[in-house]
């Protein structure tokens, strides 16, 4: 059974405290990540290899902000979600980041689920969902869009942190599993 690495638990502190603050307040702090970043840039400069805070430190941080980022843009998660995953990403790599995202947008699909049959409002999430991807359809077709507000308030929010700990979670456990 292989043990856990200083950065794999460093990442773990950083995910129980990210996930606590946002089952609270629905916010991430933007300290909590900076720390984060100080300790994954301090790891990859002790870890030996010249080169480790660029390819693997760097690029990791720009993979999970670029499959995050999307969403944040098109009003589908907030900014300290990317935030966070750009911040996963930064400790391990680009190739696990893909995979975390993966996990991630599962684990969060399956929450979200959860949240609209336990709130029983199916119906307006369909309603706001169609609202959401009808320009994008209408743009396909080459039609002109004209920008329409949501039929009915949000279903609500969620704490996003926890999809993306599970999915952190679930990736890291591979080698047990």
């Amino acid at each position: 059974m292989p043990a856990l690495s200083l950065s794999q638990l460093v990442l773990i502190a950083l995910l129980l405290g990210a996930v606590a603050t946002d089952l609270a307040s629905r916010r991430i702090p933007n300290r909590l990540l900076a720390a984060a970043l100080a300790c994954a840039a301090i790891l990859h400069l002790c870890c030996g290899r010249p080169l480790a805070l660029l390819d693997t430190g760097l690029a990791g941080f720009a993979t999970g902000l670029l499959l995050f980022l999307p969403l944040y843009c098109l009003r589908g998660m907030a900014a300290g979600d990317v935030k966070l995953m750009a911040t996963v990403g930064a400790f391990t790599g680009p190739a696990m980041a893909v995979q975390i995202a993966l996990a991630a947008f599962c684990a969060g699909g399956l929450m979200a689920l959860v949240m609209i049959l336990a709130s029983g409002r199916l119906r307006d999430t369909g309603a706001n969902l169609m609202a959401l991807l009808r320009p994008l359809f209408l743009r396909l077709c080459g039609m002109p869009v004209v920008a329409e507000p949501l039929p009915t308030p949000s279903v609500g929010n969620m704490p996003y942190a926890l999809a993306i700990a599970g999915g952190t979670f679930f990736t890291l456990a591979q080698p047990w599993l």
